[in-house]
C-alpha cells in the first residue's frame, strides 16, 4: 500500500512540474524561472513538440494515468491484487524510457540542460524504482489476523 502512496504522491509532483512547461509553452506565465538559460533553449527547440503537441503535455497525461492508476489501486478490492503493481510498473517504464530519450535530446543534440526537466526525469526514476519494489515486494494481505503466526501447537 504505501508503495502506490508513494507513486500517487510522485506523480501529483509530475503532474506540477510538466503543468508549469505545458503552460509556459501555451505562452502563460512569462520566462521560464530556471536560472541557467538551459529551459529556454530546451522548451523553444524544435524537439519540444510532438505531433504538434508540446512534450510537456505528454507529460502532464502521462503522470496523470501514474496518479489515477495509483489512487484506483489503493481502493481496499485491489490492495491484494499485484495486477495493479505490474500495471504501474508499466506505465512508469513508458515514461522513464521516454524521459531517457528527451535527456539524450538535451544532452547531445539540443546541447542544454533544463531543470525543471531534470526533475520530471528525477520524478519519474523514482517513481519506475518505487515501481520496481512493489512488484518485487510480497503480496499484501487484507486479512489482519493473517500477520500474525500460528500459535504453537501442544504437541
Amino acid at each position: 500500500m504505501r508503495h502506490r502512496q508513494a507513486i500517487a504522491l510522485l506523480a501529483l509532483v509530475g503532474i506540477f512540474i510538466a503543468l508549469y512547461l505545458w503552460l509556459h509553452a501555451l505562452g502563460f506565465g512569462g520566462p521560464l524561472k530556471c536560472g541557467t538559460g538551459g529551459c529556454e533553449t530546451v522548451q523553444t527547440s524544435s524537439y519540444a513538440v510532438l505531433f504538434g503537441i508540446p512534450v510537456a503535455a505528454y507529460g502532464v497525461v502521462g503522470y496523470f494515468a501514474l496518479f489515477v492508476v495509483a489512487l484506483l489501486a489503493l481502493r481496499p478490492a485491489a490492495l491484494a491484487d499485484g495486477k495493479w503493481n505490474l500495471l504501474l510498473l508499466g506505465l512508469s517504464t513508458v515514461g522513464l524510457l521516454f524521459t531517457l530519450y528527451l535527456t539524450y535530446l538535451e544532452l547531445f543534440v539540443i546541447h542544454a540542460i533544463c531543470r525543471w526537466c531534470v526533475g520530471s526525469a528525477a520524478v519519474i526514476t523514482v517513481i519506475w524504482v518505487v515501481a520496481v519494489l512493489a512488484v518485487r515486494s510480497p503480496a499484501t494481505r487484507t486479512d489482519r489476523g493473517a500477520s500474525r503466526p500460528p500459535p504453537d501447537q501442544p504437541g
